[in-house]
């Protein structure tokens, strides 16, 4: 999700005003005599390579699949994955989750960094939120940028209309159960138990998310793919007879983030159970066209 529920649970969280008069005056009185604690960032996983001679880059993807350097099944994480490999950046994928993560949320990038080198310092995480901006810093090859007015009309499309029908196909659409345990339940535990209670708050913070963007008081599946129906055909208007979105001679971060779900949506490695969403998208051959081009400029070979 664009971080997808599995950040939800953590951004879903109500933003209560602040003020202790949004707490009982108790507890008030308490936590000023004891005031809360801000602590830094976690600790990078015990995992993580102590020597790195490239990036890294955090990411929702099966261990086999990020030896292999295949797409993240996560749309935020498959965006950022894209744009860093259209910059010519170099990096190597790790297997992830947003535990694990210092910042609370993937993905998230950690530059080369060699110990033996007494005059280097072990790097800080890169957030997504400063992605964009990395391979300009290290002088790789510049993904082009696009009009600002136009491209947040359009960014609009993907963050909300998009995204809450994927967050209802994926996490709420019960013929694709088998698809979201197997993604993102099946890995975190083999207790049944702990599963159970994984699948609930996935789910709980998608119908959340939906909600909150709808303005609506319960889940309609009907206006949310009529509602993505209209935004793919916006973005086929869009980008017409181009190769890329805007007429930009080379592939943008927009291009980026429109494939991430292009592609996952018309991947059948997923084995997707009910595929109104992606038989949406397959309606439209520019955009599945425009997926298959960036995929093979990224990964070499053609789109299953």
């Amino acid at each position: 999700m664009a971080s997808e529920t599995t950040n939800a649970t953590t951004r879903l969280r109500p933003s209560n005003t602040s003020g202790w008069l949004t707490i009982p005056a108790p507890l008030a009185r308490l936590f000023k005599k004891f005031p809360l604690l801000t602590y830094p960032p976690n600790e990078l996983p015990i995992r993580a390579p102590s020597s790195r001679d490239v990036a890294t880059l955090y990411v929702f993807i099966s261990e086999p699949d990020a030896l292999k350097g295949l797409p993240s099944y996560n749309p935020s994480c498959l965006k950022w994955q894209t744009f860093l490999k259209l910059a010519g950046v170099d990096f190597q994928l790790v297997s992830s989750n947003n535990h694990a993560s210092p910042t609370g949320a993937l993905p998230f990038l950690i530059p080369p960094f060699s110990p033996q080198n007494p005059t280097t310092h072990s790097p800080r995480p890169i957030p997504s939120s400063k992605l964009e901006q990395y391979p300009d810093e290290k002088s790789i090859s510049k993904v082009p940028g696009t009009l600002s007015l136009k491209l947040e009309a359009y960014e609009s499309l993907l963050d909300h209309r998009i995204r809450n029908a994927w967050l209802y196909s994926l996490y709420l659409s019960r013929p694709n159960s088998a698809l979201l345990s197997r993604l993102y339940v099946a890995p975190v535990s083999q207790s049944k138990i702990v599963r159970t209670t994984v699948l609930y708050q996935l789910r709980h913070a998608a119908e959340a998310e939906i909600l909150r963007s709808m303005g609506s008081p319960r889940v309609d599946p009907r206006a949310l793919y009529d509602g993505a129906k209209e935004a793919f055909e916006a973005l086929s208007t869009v980008l017409g007879a181009e190769d890329w979105f805007f007429g930009t001679s080379e592939p943008s971060l927009f291009d980026a983030a429109v494939f991430a779900y292009t592609h996952l949506l018309l991947d059948d490695g997923l084995a997707w159970g009910e595929r109104r969403l992606s038989d949406i998208v397959g309606d439209f051959q520019n955009l599945v066209e425009h997926r298959d081009r960036i995929f093979r400029r990224c990964w070499g070979s053609e789109g299953s």
